[in-house]
């Protein structure tokens, strides 16, 4: 996985869900990591947070689940599942 291209994708997404929402701040983003996506929660959270300031996204909670099942369709995926925003 490279946190490189995950990282600034994963906040493109975010903040195009809240420009389409004429949100003015987003406060909480909800992903979900594949069985073999190769990235640990913590990781994946310690590049979030090194990417959110300046963004809609800065301050904003980040929760994350994690796939037993190597075999699901998106095993291998990190996945926006859900963008709570304020308008």
């Amino acid at each position: 996985m490279h946190e490189t291209s995950l990282i600034p994708d994963l906040i493109e997404k975010i903040e195009a869900v809240a420009k389409e929402n004429a949100a003015t701040r987003i406060t909480s983003v909800e992903l979900a990591i594949g069985a073999l996506a190769a990235i640990s929660p913590d990781h994946l959270k310690e590049h979030f947070d090194e990417a959110v300031p300046g963004t809609l996204a800065e301050g904003a909670e980040l929760k994350i689940t994690i796939s037993e099942d190597p075999l699901a369709p998106e095993s291998n995926s990190v996945r926006l599942t859900s963008v709570e925003i304020e308008t």
